[in-house]
């Protein structure tokens, strides 16, 4: 009964959180700077939302995501050539390797960290998610063409965890990022692709 009243609390912000993150996307993919003006009011809502729902390594994520709005708006903004906007780039594959190993190794770091000393839920999962993010955020910030894939692998396991932990609209506005990916991946392979021609 209570987490029934407090879900009710805490479903404008949700609906606020999630419409900015909607925006964000919608003008990440058409490659619109004021995307991170989305990201910036999103991220701020959800690091309140994901430590009362006890998932410490997204609400500190979220913090992080916060910076990267400001971090990413100015690379967007400053990193443009002649007054056009900042290129699509593509990233060799030795990088992405050794990303990944990354990611796996301190998830693993700091998932068996959060099973031990705290009561978060889904320790690895979350872990996992939430160092994933971080990499594929800064791909963002630069215009990394493949932060698209690992976005997709973030964005289904994030469905999953949400839902278990009652966030169901963001739930959902994960799922309508899966659902929207393919178009990012393929408006930022165009523009990439152009660009080489």
């Amino acid at each position: 009964m209570a987490i029934a009243a407090e879900a009710r609390e805490l479903a404008p912000l949700e609906v606020i959180a999630v419409a900015a993150a909607i925006a964000y996307l919608l003008l990440a993919i058409r490659q619109n700077i004021w995307c991170w003006l989305g990201a910036g009011i999103s991220t701020a809502i959800y690091v309140y939302l994901f430590f009362d729902a006890k998932l410490y390594m997204e609400s500190a994520l979220n913090l992080f995501y916060f910076a990267m709005a400001v971090y990413g708006w100015s690379v967007w903004y400053f990193g443009r050539s002649g007054g056009g906007e900042l290129p699509v780039s593509v990233w060799g594959q030795r990088v992405h390797r050794i990303a990944i190993t990354s990611i796996i190794a301190a998830s693993i770091v700091s998932g068996y960290l959060l099973a031990r000393y705290s009561d978060a839920v889904y320790p690895y999962i979350d872990s996992m998610t939430t160092w994933g993010a971080i990499w594929a955020t800064f791909l963002v910030a630069r215009k990394v063409l493949e932060n698209w894939w690992y976005w997709l692998v973030i964005d289904a396991a994030s469905v999953v965890i949400y839902w278990s932990r009652d966030l169901q609209l963001t739930a959902l506005l994960f799922v309508v990022y899966l659902v929207m990916i393919p178009f990012g991946l393929i408006a930022w392979r165009r523009s990439w692709q152009e660009q080489a021609v």
